[in-house]
């Protein structure tokens, strides 16, 4: 299995959710599915049915995110270099059709959060910039059709971790 590039950012958001998932989430699922069948009848018993079913959903995410950790390649993006544009880096692009300007940092594909401007490598937008350079124009395929961007500035920012 190929190894899934990720950030330190990324890593310990996965791990966090993996913990509460195994050390809060299983053990309170336990618990009310021994409250629901002490309601009696299991089969018209929709307590437990319900409690059952979440259960399920947590085993399933708990295995999710323990595959996502397996293939992870932790990559800390201040070790490298951002004169171009690669994984980790943030950057600043304009539309030059319409002034428009726009701020992304490019993660791996599970810690993308389009709202906060986080994008996976694998997007359209960060394959067309990764290796562009400052001042570099870039034709960007958008679901309203080709837009040309400038690239304005090429960094690195940490990302913050969210709780």
């Amino acid at each position: 299995m190929n190894k899934e590039p990720m950030s330190a950012y990324g890593y310990e958001k996965i791990c966090s959710e993996l913990k509460n998932l195994k050390e809060i989430e299983r053990p309170n699922i336990v618990k009310e599915i021994d409250i629901a069948r002490g309601h009696g009848d299991l089969k018209e018993n929709a307590e437990y049915h319900a409690a059952k079913e979440k259960q399920l959903f947590i085993e399933a995410r708990i295995n999710d995110l323990t595959q996502i950790l397996s293939n992870a390649q932790v990559i800390d993006p201040a070790t490298l270099t951002h004169n171009k544009v690669s994984f980790g880096s943030s950057v600043e692009i304009v539309n030059l059709d319409n002034d428009k300007k726009f701020s992304y940092t490019i993660v791996g594909s599970t810690e993308s959060d389009p709202s906060r401007g986080l994008i996976s490598f694998a997007s359209p937008i960060a394959k067309s910039l990764i290796g562009k350079e400052e001042g570099d124009e870039v034709t960007i395929s958008l679901p309203s059709g080709e837009s040309d961007f400038e690239i304005l500035k090429v960094f690195y920012q940490k990302i913050e971790f969210e709780k």
